[in-house]
């Protein structure tokens, strides 16, 4: 590589150069240490980027150094927050409620009552009714994904409600 050790690295011609003979090498640093799950590739493009940005303080012969140095500070932070989001969902974070034990009690109660009466309902008063208050869906929606009639899907989400506050106090 023939740089004037004077030049500027924001002149383009030679960024592109300094790209083009250090990206690969930066690459395989970074997939050989760290490996590809990391996105290595991502992190090339960055470290050029913070060249581009810091291209008046930045010399050609050292250029190849603070990539490197770049990349991998870099890549650092990328395991380092990965590791914290890690240890952050293995965490329990649910140690206190601001509920009363009385109302889990109740509550836990409550689910399970209305669990055992969605398995006592016929499959499609169940699927019907399920599809229209969990997943939101409408009438002529669920109508047209089981192929009755809209009548029939009403029918038979009313009945389910009707089973449903029989059995489920509170409801």
């Amino acid at each position: 590589m023939n740089i004037d050790l004077h030049d500027n690295v924001c002149k383009e011609e030679l960024f592109k150069q300094l790209f083009d003979e250090h990206s690969p090498d930066l690459y395989k640093f970074l997939y050989y240490k760290y490996g590809s799950e990391n996105n290595p590739n991502d992190l090339v493009q960055e470290a050029f980027l913070k060249l581009w940005d810091n291209c008046k303080k930045v010399k050609p012969a050292k250029a190849r150094s603070f990539l490197f140095t770049v990349a991998n500070n870099l890549m650092l932070n990328e395991l380092s927050k990965k590791k914290t989001r890690i240890n952050y969902s293995k965490e329990d974070h649910k140690t206190h409620s601001e509920e009363s034990p009385e109302y889990v009690y109740r509550e836990n109660e409550y689910m399970e009552q209305l669990q055992k009466a969605l398995e006592e309902l016929t499959e499609e008063q169940r699927v019907t009714f399920l599809m229209n208050r969990v997943e939101g869906k409408k009438h002529q929606e669920i109508a047209d994904m089981l192929g009755i009639s809209r009548k029939a899907v009403e029918k038979r989400i009313y009945t389910a409600l009707r089973i449903l506050r029989e059995k489920v106090e509170g409801l």
